[in-house]
């Protein structure tokens, strides 16, 4: 059964990109060499690796991906910590109420 990887890298700017890919060691050696100019990490590199959860299914790892590029650098700090408790507290965070129609 195929894997899928969904993944954050910190740049060298202290940026942080996240993405998704079917062969994680590959995918960072690609950040790396930087074979795509026009690329957001490749200004960026080098790239290094601080988290990534796997999955059996890609649309559920390009749904979570989209979803972790919405948050808050300091959510996604939480998860790289693995401070999942957190991840609930800076979702409520945000300064809108529960009733918002977003």
């Amino acid at each position: 059964m195929k894997k899928y990887y969904v993944y954050i890298v910190e740049c060298s700017d202290s940026s942080y990109y996240t993405g998704v890919t079917n062969n994680i060691e590959r995918r960072i050696a690609e950040h790396n060499e930087g074979s795509d100019p026009k690329s957001y990490t490749y200004p960026r590199r080098p790239v290094k690796l601080l988290w990534f959860a796997d999955t059996n299914d890609v649309n559920h790892a390009i749904s979570w991906e989209k979803q972790i590029k919405g948050w808050t650098r300091k959510k996604k700090e939480a998860l790289i910590a693995g401070r999942f408790d957190d991840l609930v507290k800076l979702s409520k965070s945000k300064g809108h109420s529960s009733t918002s129609s977003e």
